[in-house]
Protein backbone atom coordinates (compact mmCIF):
# COMPACT_ATOMS: atom_id res chain seq x y z
CA UNK A 1 0.00 0.00 0.00
CA UNK A 2 1.36 3.60 -0.68
CA UNK A 3 0.79 6.95 0.84
CA UNK A 4 -0.21 8.64 -2.25
CA UNK A 5 2.51 10.95 -2.54
CA UNK A 6 4.39 10.05 -5.46
CA UNK A 7 8.12 11.30 -4.74
CA UNK A 8 9.76 11.46 -7.71
CA UNK A 9 10.05 11.09 -11.51
CA UNK A 10 13.05 8.81 -12.44
CA UNK A 11 14.35 7.16 -16.12
CA UNK A 12 14.66 3.84 -16.61
CA UNK A 13 18.23 3.35 -17.28
CA UNK A 14 18.55 -0.53 -18.35
CA UNK A 15 15.55 -2.83 -19.87
CA UNK A 16 16.34 -6.95 -20.22
CA UNK A 17 13.66 -8.55 -22.06
CA UNK A 18 13.07 -12.71 -21.82
CA UNK A 19 9.96 -14.72 -22.80
CA UNK A 20 7.07 -13.30 -20.86
CA UNK A 21 9.84 -12.02 -18.25
CA UNK A 22 11.41 -8.55 -17.96
CA UNK A 23 14.03 -7.24 -15.86
CA UNK A 24 14.30 -3.47 -15.48
CA UNK A 25 16.70 -0.91 -14.06
CA UNK A 26 15.60 2.44 -12.72
CA UNK A 27 17.65 5.17 -11.37
CA UNK A 28 17.08 6.16 -7.59
CA UNK A 29 17.44 9.83 -6.14
CA UNK A 30 19.10 9.85 -3.18
CA UNK A 31 16.61 10.27 -1.18
CA UNK A 32 14.50 7.33 -1.84
CA UNK A 33 17.15 4.90 -1.34
CA UNK A 34 17.12 5.06 2.82
CA UNK A 35 16.76 1.15 4.01
CA UNK A 36 15.86 -0.27 0.01
CA UNK A 37 16.97 -4.07 -0.44
CA UNK A 38 15.98 -6.60 -1.62
CA UNK A 39 12.51 -7.38 -1.07
CA UNK A 40 10.90 -4.08 -0.42
CA UNK A 41 8.35 -3.07 -2.47
CA UNK A 42 8.60 -0.19 -4.60
CA UNK A 43 5.53 1.21 -6.84
CA UNK A 44 6.38 2.14 -10.34
CA UNK A 45 3.29 4.29 -12.11
CA UNK A 46 1.26 2.99 -9.35
CA UNK A 47 1.78 -0.68 -9.79
CA UNK A 48 3.96 -2.52 -6.82
CA UNK A 49 7.04 -4.31 -7.56
CA UNK A 50 10.09 -5.59 -5.56
CA UNK A 51 13.20 -4.78 -5.21
CA UNK A 52 15.43 -7.85 -6.80
CA UNK A 53 19.17 -6.11 -7.15
CA UNK A 54 20.60 -2.82 -5.68
CA UNK A 55 23.81 -1.22 -7.18
CA UNK A 56 24.47 2.01 -5.83
CA UNK A 57 21.57 4.27 -7.30
CA UNK A 58 20.72 1.83 -9.72
CA UNK A 59 17.95 -0.47 -8.79
CA UNK A 60 16.58 -3.83 -10.45
CA UNK A 61 13.57 -5.16 -10.78
CA UNK A 62 11.48 -8.51 -12.27
CA UNK A 63 8.43 -7.85 -14.13
CA UNK A 64 6.28 -11.51 -14.64
CA UNK A 65 4.20 -11.96 -17.46
CA UNK A 66 0.83 -10.88 -15.40
CA UNK A 67 2.21 -7.48 -15.02
CA UNK A 68 3.40 -7.28 -18.29
CA UNK A 69 0.06 -7.87 -19.87
CA UNK A 70 -1.81 -5.73 -16.88
CA UNK A 71 0.22 -2.61 -16.88
CA UNK A 72 1.85 -0.43 -18.84
CA UNK A 73 5.62 -1.36 -17.71
CA UNK A 74 6.13 -3.15 -20.78
CA UNK A 75 6.11 -0.35 -22.81
CA UNK A 76 8.83 1.51 -21.35
CA UNK A 77 11.65 2.19 -23.33
CA UNK A 78 15.22 3.21 -22.02
CA UNK A 79 15.30 6.76 -20.87
CA UNK A 80 11.23 7.41 -20.24
CA UNK A 81 10.45 8.33 -16.45
CA UNK A 82 8.20 6.51 -14.34
CA UNK A 83 6.02 7.67 -11.24
CA UNK A 84 8.23 6.28 -8.19
CA UNK A 85 6.81 5.65 -4.85
CA UNK A 86 8.07 3.62 -1.62
CA UNK A 87 5.90 1.69 0.19
CA UNK A 88 3.66 3.61 3.22
CA UNK A 89 5.30 3.14 6.17
CA UNK A 90 3.25 3.48 9.72
CA UNK A 91 1.97 6.86 10.66
CA UNK A 92 2.73 8.40 6.87
CA UNK A 93 0.12 10.43 5.99
CA UNK A 94 -2.69 8.91 3.15
CA UNK A 95 -4.13 11.79 1.24
CA UNK A 96 -7.16 10.83 -1.30
CA UNK A 97 -7.77 7.11 -1.43
CA UNK A 98 -5.37 3.98 -0.23
CA UNK A 99 -3.76 2.89 -3.08
CA UNK A 100 -2.88 -0.96 -3.08
CA UNK A 101 -0.36 -1.35 -6.51
CA UNK A 102 -2.47 -3.83 -8.09
CA UNK A 103 -3.27 -2.44 -11.38
CA UNK A 104 -6.76 -3.38 -12.82
CA UNK A 105 -5.92 -2.52 -16.76
CA UNK A 106 -4.60 0.32 -18.80
CA UNK A 107 -6.70 3.24 -20.51
CA UNK A 108 -5.95 5.39 -22.99
CA UNK A 109 -5.70 8.98 -23.23
CA UNK A 110 -8.26 10.49 -25.68
CA UNK A 111 -7.85 14.59 -25.10
CA UNK A 112 -5.44 17.01 -23.49
CA UNK A 113 -7.18 20.09 -22.81
CA UNK A 114 -4.27 22.74 -21.29
CA UNK A 115 -4.80 26.30 -19.87
CA UNK A 116 -2.66 28.58 -18.04
CA UNK A 117 -3.33 26.91 -14.22
CA UNK A 118 -4.84 23.56 -14.90
CA UNK A 119 -4.48 20.66 -17.35
CA UNK A 120 -7.73 18.72 -17.77
CA UNK A 121 -7.13 14.97 -19.14
CA UNK A 122 -9.63 12.90 -20.32
CA UNK A 123 -9.02 8.97 -20.44
CA UNK A 124 -11.18 6.17 -21.83
CA UNK A 125 -11.99 3.00 -19.95
CA UNK A 126 -12.62 -0.27 -20.52
CA UNK A 127 -16.19 -1.35 -20.00
CA UNK A 128 -15.73 -3.66 -17.21
CA UNK A 129 -14.05 -0.68 -15.24
CA UNK A 130 -16.28 2.40 -16.17
CA UNK A 131 -19.00 0.86 -14.10
CA UNK A 132 -16.55 1.72 -10.66
CA UNK A 133 -16.22 5.33 -12.13
CA UNK A 134 -18.21 8.19 -10.52
CA UNK A 135 -18.00 12.54 -10.63
CA UNK A 136 -16.10 13.33 -7.63
CA UNK A 137 -15.13 9.67 -7.53
CA UNK A 138 -11.30 8.74 -6.80
CA UNK A 139 -9.21 6.90 -9.27
CA UNK A 140 -5.56 6.02 -9.60
CA UNK A 141 -3.51 6.71 -12.71
CA UNK A 142 -0.18 5.42 -13.20
CA UNK A 143 0.24 5.70 -9.30
CA UNK A 144 -1.08 8.81 -8.58
CA UNK A 145 -4.65 9.13 -6.60
CA UNK A 146 -7.39 11.87 -8.26
CA UNK A 147 -10.68 13.00 -7.75
CA UNK A 148 -12.89 12.52 -10.72
CA UNK A 149 -14.02 15.47 -12.71
CA UNK A 150 -16.60 14.23 -14.92
CA UNK A 151 -17.92 11.06 -16.63
CA UNK A 152 -19.09 10.41 -20.28
CA UNK A 153 -20.08 7.08 -20.16
CA UNK A 154 -16.64 5.20 -20.27
CA UNK A 155 -14.72 8.40 -20.42
CA UNK A 156 -13.68 10.53 -17.76
CA UNK A 157 -11.37 13.10 -16.90
CA UNK A 158 -9.55 14.63 -14.37
CA UNK A 159 -8.27 17.97 -13.12
CA UNK A 160 -4.89 18.93 -12.51
CA UNK A 161 -3.17 21.64 -10.70
CA UNK A 162 0.67 22.55 -11.06
CA UNK A 163 2.15 20.87 -8.14
CA UNK A 164 0.79 17.21 -9.79
CA UNK A 165 2.18 18.68 -13.39
CA UNK A 166 5.88 18.80 -12.05
CA UNK A 167 5.73 15.97 -9.83
CA UNK A 168 4.69 13.49 -11.91
CA UNK A 169 4.20 12.01 -15.83
CA UNK A 170 0.76 13.71 -15.84
CA UNK A 171 2.54 16.72 -17.26
CA UNK A 172 3.69 15.28 -20.57
CA UNK A 173 0.93 12.42 -21.42
CA UNK A 174 -0.26 13.03 -24.98
CA UNK A 175 -3.47 11.33 -26.58
CA UNK A 176 -2.88 8.06 -27.39
CA UNK A 177 -0.55 7.13 -24.22
CA UNK A 178 -2.14 4.32 -22.09
CA UNK A 179 -1.98 4.51 -18.16
CA UNK A 180 -2.08 2.29 -15.14
CA UNK A 181 -5.61 2.18 -13.96
CA UNK A 182 -6.60 1.06 -10.07
CA UNK A 183 -10.39 1.83 -8.94
CA UNK A 184 -11.41 3.01 -5.67
CA UNK A 185 -11.29 -0.33 -3.74
CA UNK A 186 -13.98 0.43 -1.74
CA UNK A 187 -16.23 1.78 -4.50
CA UNK A 188 -15.66 -1.54 -6.23
CA UNK A 189 -16.99 -3.81 -3.14
CA UNK A 190 -20.31 -1.44 -2.89
CA UNK A 191 -20.64 -1.84 -6.53
CA UNK A 192 -20.14 -5.41 -6.69
CA UNK A 193 -22.23 -6.29 -4.07
CA UNK A 194 -25.50 -4.47 -5.44
CA UNK A 195 -24.92 -6.39 -8.27
CA UNK A 196 -24.97 -9.66 -7.08
CA UNK A 197 -27.79 -8.73 -4.97
CA UNK A 198 -29.61 -7.51 -7.85
CA UNK A 199 -29.16 -10.99 -9.62
CA UNK A 200 -30.10 -12.91 -6.48
CA UNK A 201 -33.44 -11.05 -6.19
CA UNK A 202 -33.59 -11.83 -10.53
CA UNK A 203 -33.02 -15.31 -10.14
CA UNK A 204 -35.64 -15.68 -7.40
CA UNK A 205 -38.79 -14.04 -8.94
Amino acid sequence: MSSNRIKQQSPVTDIVKKTDFQSHAVLFPDNMLEGLIPGASVAHNGCCLTVTKVDGNTIWFDLMHATLNLTNLGLLVVGDKINLERAAKFGDEIGGHAMSGHIMCVARVVDVIDSENNRQVWIEAPEKIAKYLFDKGYVGIDGISLTIGEVRNNRFCVNLIPETLQRTNMGWREVGDEVNIEVDPQTQAVVDTVERVLAAKNTTL
